[in-house]
């Protein structure tokens, strides 16, 4: 899996093509990634990422373990708080330490080639394809749910559209990093109009005097006690929601001026979506029970059917559209960790290859929608949450962790942005007192979740740490390697010369190697 020693390597001079009778093709100056991600686009992967399917998803579970309307808004309300703090944590690590690969390049850095692996294997594995097929699938229940009205969508069909829309976005996304980044900012503007029509009608509803479940008293009443286990589970549910507020992190090396913008598209997009999930949830009360929530399995569009009439349609269809844009979103972003990964040697180093002209992580891409359609078939979408949210909280604590450890480790290192110590350890208790009682709750999707982390320590000290292997595996991983780079045109992005010249400021200032100190 060693790709590491090879990144650098120099590609091509510059040259133009042309046949006769054909259009010259301009082949680039230099093959690295492109920095065409500005302020709006970076906002735009965070909104996008993080308004997928949860909020269409997540309000029933959300209220099945809370016990009622008031603790259920109390539990988003206060998710979107706990991701604000994370993102802030985030903020800092991104222009500290800056490159792509979010979590995994940090834990990395910090903590070493092992963790960082783990956290590479499980979301490799199962956490980003889980959640892309849990997108996917909602996307495809609600365009066929017009079209089968009266019963449920059969199960291939269902499967069969969002394996087409993966390959579609699959393909857009190796075409080219702008078109990719284009359709995300289209459809996080319609996901917040379509969000914002719910949460127009819900106000209309509230002042024509249908607060009924809101009130207080009717909002706090429960039918049964819920344990703090089923409240921890209930902030699990809300996470799922909320995940993806750290997205921006993987691809950091395409943002422009990350170290300004990164930030300011954190600080923009997290208090958004708190305040747009929140106006969601109490739109959905006004207009319906608990119960009617609870046995809706698609509650947008029993919300439309209801309030909207002859143009309930609206609905599934802006749901449908919502979806579509952050699949796009996770594609894109979860790409970049492959690559990150192959470029520190713990995958194979054709991942950590981009196209020749395109400067898009082929085969990156390529790896992420074969394991989404692999976990297509598998598993029910509400257990498939949990898995999934318990791995990402769990990676979210180790990430975070690692800031105090890096605070401590490096203290003269340049922090552009140095949060106050409050902020992560107020993070890490909710974390610590969310994971403890979900382990207690569940023991049995929290240990199927460390099993699956787990299993990657084999696969580690045999494919990266054992370095001594058999010539035979050598010449088949480099064969692989050049029948894959024939196969998708891709080559070793060169290094910017602009970064060999100047390092950044990510060294430590009392080293003296730091670009800050060599001015002065």
């Amino acid at each position: 899996m060693d790709g590491q020693n090879r990144s650098s390597s120099i590609c091509p001079r510059p040259r133009s093509t042309a046949t006769a009778g054909k259009k010259k093709k301009e082949i680039p100056d230099r093959v690295t990634l492109k920095k065409e991600i500005g302020l709006l686009s970076a906002c735009t992967i965070i909104i996008g990422n993080i308004i997928g399917s949860g909020i269409f998803i997540s309000p029933k579970g959300v209220l099945e373990h809370s016990g009622s309307v008031g603790l259920a808004l109390v539990v988003w309300l206060l998710g979107g708080c706990i991701a604000a703090l994370g993102s802030l944590c985030y903020a800092e690590l991104g222009v500290t330490i800056p490159k792509s690969g979010g979590d995994y390049s940090y834990v990395t850095e910090i903590f070493g080639g092992l963790m960082g692996f783990l956290l590479l294997w499980s979301a490799v594995l199962i956490m980003y394809p889980t959640t892309l097929a849990v997108i996917a699938l909602t996307f495809s229940n609600y365009v066929l749910q017009p079209v089968f009205s009266n019963c449920v969508p059969p199960y291939m069909a269902t499967r069969m559209l969002s394996a087409t829309c993966l390959l579609l976005l699959t393909w857009v996304n190796c075409s080219s990093v702008r078109m990719a980044t284009r359709i995300q900012d289209i459809f996080t503007v319609g996901k917040l109009m379509a969000l914002g029509l719910i949460i127009v009608v819900g106000l209309v509803q509230i002042f024509n005097g249908h607060y009924e479940a809101l009130t207080p008293q009717v909002a706090f009443s429960l039918d049964r006690m819920p344990s703090v286990g089923q409240i921890a589970l209930a902030f699990l549910q809300a996470s799922f929601a909320f995940s993806g507020w750290n997205f921006l992190n993987y691809v950091t090396e395409e943002v422009v001026e990350p170290r300004r913008n990164l930030p300011r598209a954190i600080y923009i997009s997290i208090p958004l979506v708190t305040f747009v999930y929140t106006l969601t949830n109490i739109a959905y009360f006004s207009s319906m029970s608990p119960e009617e929530l609870l046995s809706s399995n698609a509650v947008a569009v029993t919300f439309g059917e209801k309030l909207l009439g002859m143009f309930s349609v609206i609905m599934p269809i802006s749901v449908a559209l919502s979806t579509f844009g952050g699949i796009n979103g996770y594609l894109f972003t979860s790409s970049r960790l492959c690559f990150s990964g192959a470029r520190e040697g713990h995958l194979p180093s054709l991942l950590a290859m981009i196209h020749y002209k395109n400067c898009t992580p082929i085969p990156a891409l390529l790896v992420c929608c074969a394991a989404t359609i692999v976990i297509l078939c598998i598993g029910e979408t509400h257990n498939l949450i949990n898995y999934v949210s318990f791995i990402n909280y769990l990676s979210y604590g180790v990430t975070i962790a690692g800031l105090l450890y890096y605070r401590w480790k490096k203290p003269n290192l340049y922090r552009p942005i140095k949060v106050n110590l409050l902020v992560p350890v107020c993070y890490l208790m909710f974390w610590a007192l969310l994971l403890g009682f979900s382990l207690y709750s569940e023991p049995v999707v929290c240990g199927v979740g460390l099993v699956i982390m787990l299993t990657g320590v084999p696969v580690y000290f045999l494919g990266v740490h054992w370095k001594e292997k058999p010539k035979c595996i050598y010449n088949f991983i480099e064969r692989a390697t050049y029948v894959g780079q024939r196969l998708c045109f891709v080559v070793f992005p060169q290094i910017d010369p602009i970064e060999i010249a100047n390092p950044s400021e990510w060294t430590d200032r009392s080293s003296g190697r730091s670009s800050l100190s060599a001015n002065s």
